[in-house]
């Protein structure tokens, strides 16, 4: 997290997760990251999504990075950082949205997919693109083989797209 090339860049100022059992949350605090969870289930989005934001207040991140995040964010969520919510989604969001992206590539018997970064707008993974990489799926046998092709691209991708856009947002301060 603190590592590679966004380390000189960027500081994760937070660890977020609606999952108590999220093995990230174990991963950040080993490197002595401050992290948090409010489980989710059970509550309204809205009430659930205001006790989230009343977190971040207090540590008032420049930017939201959703990795693995399974929630649709609230309207006010995303208003409260418009612009500044970054998300991974397994698929070119111009042709697949949502869940189910990987599998919806294998029963497509797609050759290649995409993996897109974006920020979040109102929409379902229809944000502006930031960046979009594509995913082999020639030969693939099963759908746990295109998903382990896709993680390695999105693995190299994300971060990539995260110092472009965090380098351009600390050139025009």
């Amino acid at each position: 997290m603190q590592n590679g090339c966004l380390a000189n860049l960027a500081e994760a100022v937070l660890v977020f997760s609606n999952q108590p059992q999220a093995p990230v949350l174990a991963k950040a605090e080993a490197l002595g990251l401050a992290v948090h969870c409010i489980p989710s289930r059970g509550k309204k989005r809205l009430d659930f999504d205001a006790e989230v934001l009343d977190l971040l207040e207090k540590y008032r991140p420049d930017y939201i990075v959703l990795a693995g995040y399974m929630r649709v964010l609230s309207a006010p969520f995303v208003a409260a950082y418009a612009g500044r919510i970054v998300n991974i989604h397994p698929a070119d969001t111009q042709v697949h949205q949502g869940l189910g992206a990987y599998k919806w590539a294998f029963e497509q018997g797609l050759e290649e997919t995409k993996i897109t970064v974006h920020l979040v707008d109102q929409g379902l993974d229809t944000g502006p693109i930031i960046a979009q990489a594509p995913v082999n799926l020639a030969g693939v046998k099963d759908l746990a083989e295109v998903e382990r092709r896709g993680l390695a691209v999105e693995h190299q991708l994300y971060p990539q797209a995260l110092y472009q856009l965090f380098s351009s947002s600390k050139n025009k301060q």
